[in-house]
């Protein structure tokens, strides 16, 4: 965005003209001026140009010192040298020549006009002058300067454009974004779905900014800085922008990155005039986007080098944010979804005093995104935000946008106006598993081995309490998965031992059907079992879930040993380790055989529906197995927001009717 009171292009569009004006100049130049004169021109011998002297056709001649000759041809003789038509009068040419020698020339032309002189005739008038290659000397004399003047001008504008506003001069300068109160951008906590404890942090930040007598009457303090914490695509940079949209403050927006630059001091520098320009402007916000791209723990890498001007730059951002200087009424937000990496010094009270996690959204909190994302789109009456806001658990702000475009594409592409419960359900299948590859060529056994394998998983997450509900089950193939089976994992706080292990054994279903009905074993259960032994030695050497090693935990949650080439535990601990996440493996993979042949009847129907059909729902697994015992955490929510929904209709009822009551008494004492 160019400076205010600056055109776009401007400067660059005024030079541009410049250099056109010159080039256009030197072309008229060449094309009109020097020592071909004006007027048509003509390359002859010198003999011939002597004969046309001697026959009265040339008025002016000049002789140059690299022997080259121009003849003027007089206006009454245009016709005869040009065998052509002129204006008359203003009819005029030229002959070009060599001549042998000036000093044979000289002789000649001197007889000549000795000749004109005793006939009573004009003589002819010879001029000797020097030669003059403007070409040359704008090649030898002016191009060199204007090249250096063009690299001075690249430098300062091209190569210095990664160096911020002002070219190479103002690389030291923030590049960061100014929202004032007259061209901020109009994004209100209204905007944000969600966040309920995130926006009530932010907004008694807003609301200080706007009334701070409030507050300071009781001596209290606005916090100097608050961090949001989490996932991606939760809606951090959204928070921020809608503190820029309330706030009627001066808000500077940055990013982490901005900071690091090739040149030694930049970031530092840059740092500086952040600080300045908001202190000009208090009170302002400081909002700094992804700020571990500069404030990771320093001393933590073992390279050095490189490292040492990003240390720099956190060590001029720790001293603005609390050094000695006072910056009274500047407010600092940031964000980072990796708060774990960042400097203990800049987590400090004094400098962030709140830390503010924004989680992923929950149940009633994802159909209130669904319904902001949902505005612009066209649905049918199909369409459910309950059922949506169920199907999606675990999908952040940003994949909920994402769902939403999606299906409005698919049904565009389908040709249909409106868009329907199929195409969201579309829309989630094509973002969690990936584009269908229906042309993907499959024998009958790869298909059967495929089918039997998703029929496993299918049949023990459906008989086992805590395991995930099954959604839909496909073979499919979809990205790089020749089969999958859609579930929805239940949105607990806690999860126990017994959480884990059902979902173990359902993991782990796959492989037990293929082992026990096909008597063989293939690659395509390699995700599974990566995710099964991941989560058994969590089990063991995080969670202290294992009979032998009870209650410790070697997690390491400061990341301090990121970088050590020792283990926290002994090798006798470590073979325990391997053993217990072994045993696990082995007891749940059992359990899972063991279910699969109560239910094996169950599990060939399920897999030869894969088969015939390669896409079976959850109602065709209930038909085939029975309803499950257990209703799922999502179900008991949505019954409980149900119920809350309604008991508000009703108080809001009853307020009605009793203000109704009371209008209707005032009224009749009224007219009594």
């Amino acid at each position: 965005m160019p400076p205010q009171g600056e055109q776009p292009g401007g400067p660059r569009r005024w030079l541009g003209l410049v250099f056109y004006a010159i080039a256009f100049g030197l072309i008229a130049f060449w094309l009109f001026g020097g020592k071909e004169g004006q007027g048509l021109s003509k390359e002859l011998s010198y003999t011939k140009v002597t004969a046309y002297i001697e026959a009265d056709a040339i008025e002016k001649v000049t002789v140059y010192d690299d022997l080259s000759l121009k003849a003027i041809v007089k206006p009454s003789k245009y016709t005869l040298v040009f065998h052509s038509q002129g204006d008359g009068e203003m009819a005029h040419g030229a002959l070009k020549s060599q001549v042998p020698s000036v000093e044979e020339f000289n002789k000649y032309i001197e007889s000549v006009n000795a000749s004109r002189k005793a006939d009573g005739r004009a003589v002819i008038d010879v001029r000797y002058e020097k030669s003059h290659d403007y070409w040359y000397l704008l090649l030898v004399n002016i191009l060199p300067f204007a090249l250096i003047v063009l690299f001075f001008v690249y430098m300062s504008r091209g190569i210095a454009g990664a160096g911020g506003p002002g070219g190479i001069f103002g690389v030291g300068r923030a590049k960061a974004q100014l929202f004032d109160k007259e061209k901020q951008q109009k994004v209100t906590f209204q905007d944000v779905a969600g966040l309920y404890g995130a926006k009530q942090e932010v907004q008694e930040i807003v609301a200080f900014l706007k009334n701070p007598e409030k507050y300071t009457e009781i001596g209290a303090k606005i916090p100097k800085g608050a961090l949001l914490v989490g996932p991606p695509g939760t809606g951090k940079t959204l928070l921020a922008k809608a503190v820029a949209g309330e706030a009627d403050v001066p808000f500077f927006s940055m990013s982490g990155s901005d900071f690091v630059e090739m040149f030694v001091g930049v970031g530092a520098s840059r740092v500086r005039d952040l600080f300045r320009q908001a202190k000009e402007k208090a009170p302002a916000i400081i909002f700094i986007d992804e700020i571990d791209a500069v404030g990771r723990a320093r001393g933590k890498n073992v390279m050095t080098g490189g490292n040492d001007e990003r240390e720099s730059t956190l060590n001029q951002l720790l001293t603005e944010m609390d050094g000695f200087g006072t910056n009274s009424g500047v407010i600092i937000l940031a964000a980072t979804n990796r708060a774990d990496v960042l400097d203990s010094a800049l987590l400090r009270a004094g400098r962030f005093d709140r830390q503010i996690h924004v989680e992923l959204p929950d149940l009633q909190e994802r159909k209130e995104i669904f319904q902001v994302h949902l505005r612009p789109i066209k649905c049918d009456e199909t369409v459910d935000l309950d059922f949506l806001s169920k199907q999606t658990p675990g999908f952040s702000g940003a994949d909920i946008a994402n769902v939403c475009n999606e299906a409005a594409l698919i049904a565009a592409r389908g040709g249909r106006k409106k868009v329907s419960k199929q195409d969201f359900m579309d829309a989630v299948d094509r973002i969690v598993g990936g584009l269908e590859r229906k042309n993907k060529i499959m024998t009958e056994e790869e298909k059967r081995s495929i089918a039997f394998h998703e029929a496993g998983h299918a049949t023990i997450s459906w008989m086992l309490r805590w395991a995930n509900p099954l959604v839909k089950v496909t073979i499919v193939p979809r990205g790089m998965a020749l089969g999958a089976a859609w579930y929805l994992p239940e949105e607990r706080q806690l999860t126990n031992e017994e959480h884990i292990l059902d979902e173990l054994c359902s993991l782990l279903g796959g492989r037990a059907a293929e082992q026990l009905f096909l008597d063989q074993t293939s690659t395509g259960a390699l995700n599974d079992l990566e995710r099964a032994t991941k989560q058994a030695y969590a089990m063991v050497a995080y969670y202290g879930m294992s009979d032998k090693l009870k209650d410790v935990s070697f997690y390491d949650s400061t990341g301090r040993y990121d970088y050590g080439f020792t283990k926290p535990y002994s090798e006798n601990t470590a073979d325990l380790i391997d053993k217990e996440t072994q045993r696990i493996i082995a007891d749940q993979m059992a359990r899972a055989k063991q279910i699969l042949t109560e239910n094996a009847e169950g599990h060939h129907q399920i897999a030869q529906l894969l088969i015939d059909r390669e896409v079976i729902t959850s109602e065709d697994v209930e038909r085939i197995l029975g309803p499950r015992p257990w209703k799922s955490r999502g179900d008991e929510l949505l019954e409980v927001n149900a119920a809350l929904a309604k008991a508000e209709k009703t108080k809001r009822s009853r307020k009605k009717k009793t203000e109704e009551t009371q209008n209707t008494d005032t009224n009749e004492e009224a007219t009594a």
